[in-house]
């Protein structure tokens, strides 16, 4: 969405009225404005007030610095900030992953002090394989989605931001590292839920 302005002459002086428009992409690939909402004529700090800005940090700075984003054939009105004219149709969404969840299941993991818990039962393998972490992404891909190992491989790491979260890459999810690492975790699971029913170990963590 952005602010859109219309000049008109009207009283022997000039008059711009403002709009909140937004593009829609149609049938036949292509784009058209639908108007969000109609602002009249507002006034300098009214515009600014419309006009949304982003805080980025740059490189060798403590403080982040605000910047407006506008498309590139859109005229920004007057901002007490530096304006950024985006090439809208050169945007590409590359690889989006699922965020949410994940960083949820993760501080729900944290406020269970469940590190705590696991690291010493699952310490990193003589090949590196840091297995805590392997232990999260079952888990969280438990909560989130429920599914075999094997779908977890295949699919669901690729589509969720566990590698981004966890500091890792798609060798994590290998299937033989995902199999040892949950027969770990439900040989300490009849080990300390003794009344878990056996038929139950390998349905959940």
């Amino acid at each position: 969405m952005f602010l859109r302005a219309e000049s008109r002459f009207k009283d022997g002086k000039p008059h711009r009225y403002w709009s909140i428009v937004e593009n829609r992409r149609v049938q036949g690939n292509r784009i058209v404005q639908r108007q969000v909402l109609y602002l009249g004529e507002i006034n300098d700090s009214q515009k600014r007030a419309w006009c949304k800005t982003i805080d980025v940090f740059q490189h060798g700075e403590d403080q982040p610095k605000p910047i407006a984003l506008f498309p590139e054939d859109r005229a920004a009105p007057p901002l007490p900030c530096e304006v950024v004219q985006i090439r809208l149709s050169e945007i590409e969404l590359s690889h989006p992953r699922q965020w949410g969840a994940c960083g949820l299941a993760l501080e729900l993991w944290d406020e269970l002090c469940l590190d705590h818990y696991w690291a010493d039962l699952l310490r990193p393998g003589r090949e590196g394989t840091r297995r805590l972490h392997v232990g999260k992404t079952l888990g969280s891909s438990r909560l989130i989605q429920p599914g075999s190992e094997w779908r977890l491989h295949c699919d669901w790491y690729e589509k969720s931001a566990m590698a981004d979260l966890l500091g890792e890459d798609f060798g994590l999810a290998q299937i033989d590292k995902l199999c040892r690492c949950l027969d770990k975790l439900l040989e300490h699971k009849s080990r300390d839920c003794p009344d878990c029913h056996p038929g139950r170990l390998s349905s959940g963590l």
